[in-house]
């Protein structure tokens, strides 16, 4: 599995909130995101953490 990462600018720490979002999307675990970024889960949680990523994501209400 492949990503392309499009930057819109060289912003390091938005980037790796990027990857990270991404690989939470296609892997649909943290077990098999931090898999494909080749980091640990517990690398990974600390990162969900650091970035305030909403996970897992909230089902919408409608």
């Amino acid at each position: 599995m492949s990503f392309r990462l499009v930057l819109e600018d060289l912003n390091l720490a938005e980037a790796e909130k990027n990857l990270c979002i991404e690989a939470l999307n296609a892997a649909g675990t943290i077990v098999d995101a931090a898999k494909l970024l080749g980091i640990t889960r517990h690398a990974l949680k600390r990162r969900i953490i650091k970035h305030r990523i909403e996970w897992p994501k909230k089902a919408r209400v409608e």
